[in-house]
């Protein structure tokens, strides 16, 4: 998912300062988001070209584009080094039904991505499974989401369906947000069929959010459970697949509601279960491994898989009088799933944020992250079969973990470039290098700089 300042679908509105709900209409909390500020101001008076933002909005029509821009390299490790170029343009369009239609509480929403010159830094020149950088994808111009939502007049009850995302909601840290490599998590992403219902693969779905005061929400969502290889199989997004065995997710959030001068807090508890057929990574159908020369090559099956997740983000400290997201705040999340039938069995990341903490800079952020994926029992004990078997050299996978730098200086309100630097330590868990007999895939150091533009 693309995390760095994304267009992100219209979030709930969420609590206010003084702890009481949002006391708007409905059908205007439901457009309301985090979204980062818009260049357009900085543009005078070609900042609305046509007028059209002027004319929409009173029919409550609003639509915002932006452009991540980046080069990436590798400069050492690997399979392969040197840099890439990659880009993203999102243009996404929000409409209030009750002013538009006079429908009221309903909201609808549609956005698409121009996915273009990616290189594929993370599959391609080391053969990883930690994402480099989050809006790496497949080449395409595919539609992302596409959903109608209604809120209930006290706000406290919406619903949302059509074509969904999991990972705008789901299992998401706001503090994480400004790093390259932050996105759906690795084992959701690797565990999942096709990835899941994540950046940049949508599908169709229904999500109910339920939030009875200001400090508790309670999601539910049911997502059809594979949205399609997004190289082959759905590379449009429009596959609107509805037979495949449902993904279903659930997340309680919890979150202190502070004062004028007070400290933000949340914690999120969530989890996951697939209703599919999974493939055991050790054992084949008569409980032979799949690494003998006796076994049938038939991997046993297992009905279902599932995860449970926790995210934690806190504020350390925020300067006297100064904005509520500035100061110093820090992120962990951590979830397991199954190691029978998942290829990663516990994955954990984490990191702190330094906001507006830069004398003469009051707008930059920068931060610390780190990221680590284990690799599952029954993989790490297949790998060993292997040596048993064969003498060939085949290493046995442990784990993945990266390490993130990155400052992120805003240009003027609407653009920032920020300098990026990764540190990749055990590529794909300590896999066999392809060019290289006998050796691993090195670990490396990654460097880059990113433009994102807003409008």
């Amino acid at each position: 998912m693309n995390l760095a300042y994304p267009i992100a679908s219209p979030a709930w509105s969420e609590p206010s300062a003084t702890g009481a709900l949002d006391d708007r209409p409905a059908q205007s909390a439901a457009l309301d988001d985090d979204r980062p500020p818009s260049i357009q101001p900085s543009l005078g008076t070609f900042g609305d070209p046509g007028g059209f933002r002027r004319m929409l909005a009173p029919r409550g029509i609003t639509y915002n584009l932006l452009y991540t821009n980046e080069v990436l390299g590798n400069v050492n490790g690997g399979v392969r080094q040197g840099p890439i170029h990659a880009g993203k343009f999102e243009a996404a369009i929000s409409v209030d039904l009750d002013r538009f239609a006079g429908w009221r509480g309903w909201s609808a929403f549609a956005n698409v991505f121009q996915i273009h010159d990616t290189g594929g830094l993370r599959d391609r020149s080391f053969h990883r499974l930690i994402t480099v950088s989050n809006i790496e994808a497949y080449p395409s111009t595919r539609l992302s989401e596409l959903w109608l939502e209604h809120a209930s007049e006290d706000q406290r009850f919406n619903f949302r369906m059509g074509q969904l995302v999991a990972d705008g909601e789901f299992f998401a840290s706001e503090t994480g947000k400004i790093f390259l490599s932050n996105d759906w998590p690795t084992i959701t992403g690797a565990n999942l069929p096709s990835g899941g219902p994540a950046y940049p693969l949508s599908t169709p779905g229904l999500r109910m959010r339920w939030t009875p005061n200001a400090s508790m929400s309670g999601l539910i969502a049911v997502f059809n459970g594979d949205p399609g290889d997004q190289a082959s199989v759905n590379r449009t997004g429009l596959n609107f697949r509805l037979n495949d065995p449902p993904l279903l997710m659930g997340e309680i959030q919890l979150r202190a509601v502070p004062g004028p001068s007070g400290l933000t807090r949340s914690v999120k508890l969530g989890g996951y279960e697939h209703f599919g057929r999974f493939d055991d990574y050790r054992y084949d159908r008569s409980g032979l491994s799949l690494a003998s020369i006796h076994s049938s090559g038939s991997p046993r099956r297992h009905g279902g898989t599932s995860g449970a997740y926790a995210v934690i983000d806190a504020q350390l400290y925020r300067p006297e009088g100064a904005d509520q997201a500035d100061g110093v705040a820090v992120y962990a999340r951590l979830s397991g799933s199954p190691s029978d039938r998942n290829l990663i069995g516990l994955w954990a990341d984490g990191g702190i944020v330094f906001s507006g903490m830069v004398p003469g800079r009051p707008e930059d952020t920068f931060g610390l992250s780190f990221i680590y994926a284990r690799i599952g029992n029954h993989a790490q004990r297949y790998d060993r079969d292997r040596l048993s078997f064969d003498t060939d050299f085949h290493p046995v996978r442990s784990y993945e973990a990266s390490i993130e730098l990155t400052y992120q200086a805003v240009v003027v309100p609407g653009w920032t470039i920020q300098p990026d630097i990764q540190v990749v330590i055990n590529p794909g868990g300590g896999i066999a290098d392809p060019t290289r007999p006998n050796q691993r895939v090195k670990g490396g150091v990654v460097l880059g700089l990113r433009s994102t533009l807003t409008y």
